[in-house]
């Protein structure tokens, strides 16, 4: 048996195993989550539900938390490349393709209905509803402004302007769905030969949300105009609708993400770069302007 560390964000929790020739990914579910023990049940029980729907991992074996170790989930290896380490040339034949298949991806997932929004907490994906600040875009904004760096007066009052008007736009689509929460090349599996989407892994941050939240996360840093075009022709191919309301609607979605990604200690690339584009946004007075 061989056992070695997979590299990216669970580097330290997530394991390639091979036993006779059969590969397998061990995901050690340490970390503490809003799940508590019952991270490996969600992240299995979200995975079985997805299979035929989204391409996801097949699982094979969900273990609980014992005798003080921490739960596991064991899931069959998905061989190919990190959509992340194809899209950095920003190349528009690879852009393009692959912007079209996360749009239909993300379009799917909004198309998966849930009673209200909230974090999962068990293996029969009951929903335990957010804190209320938590689905109020002003009141996001308000717990957050304490941690937000160089906002003075006049960029927090822009800020306050842009979450008063994105949470109308909120509020006009009031049903929730099953949301990814960090869908992006890097949780994102391809066959380098083909360049088919093979696999969406990671489903930790996996939630109750915003139709168009995970359209937003696709959209956030991401400004190529092929990629834009694309991961927004995929979406209206699913879901319907105009690509520019759909548009509106994610960068509106995504300012929740972007003021948690901002609020976070500094010296991240991806904290820093929430941070230039949350302060462009203040500035601008518009959910789509970007530095």
């Amino acid at each position: 048996m061989t056992w070695d560390p997979l590299p990216g964000g669970w580097s330290g929790e997530s394991f390639l195993a091979e036993i006779d020739g059969v590969r397998s990914v061990v995901r050690i579910c340490a970390t503490p989550s809003a799940r508590g023990e019952r991270a490996a049940d969600v992240d299995g029980a979200l995975m079985r539900l997805l299979r035929g729907l989204v391409p996801v991992p097949e699982v094979l074996e969900v273990r609980a938390a014992r005798d003080g170790n921490p739960p596991l989930l064991i899931t069959r290896y998905v061989p190919g490349v990190r959509a992340d380490n194809l899209v950095r040339g920003q190349d528009a034949g690879v852009l393009a393709p692959l912007g079209a298949q996360l749009g239909r991806i993300a379009g799917t997932l909004a198309g998966i209905p849930t009673v209200g929004s909230g974090h999962f907490v068990d293996a029969g994906l009951r929903i335990e509803p957010f804190a209320p600040e938590a689905d109020d875009l002003l009141s996001h904004v308000m717990s957050r402004l304490p941690s937000l760096r160089d906002f003075g007066p006049a960029r927090t009052e822009g800020l306050l302007e842009v979450a008063r008007r994105a949470q109308d736009e909120l509020d006009s689509v009031p049903r929730t769905c099953l949301v990814h929460g960090d869908l992006n090349p890097k949780n994102v599996v391809v066959d380098p030969d083909t360049g088919s989407v093979v696999a969406v892994v990671d489903w930790e941050h996996a939630h109750a949300g915003s139709p168009y939240a995970d359209l937003g996360s696709l959209l956030r840093f991401d400004r190529h105009s092929a990629w834009e075009e694309a991961v927004l022709s995929g979406w209206v191919a699913v879901r319907g609708g105009t690509a520019e309301q759909a548009r509106d609607l994610a960068r509106c979605a995504d300012l929740f993400a972007l003021l948690d990604l901002a609020s976070r200690p500094a010296g991240n690339l991806v904290v820093d770069l929430a941070e230039v584009f949350l302060r462009e946004i203040a500035r601008e007075t518009d959910w789509n302007a970007a530095p």
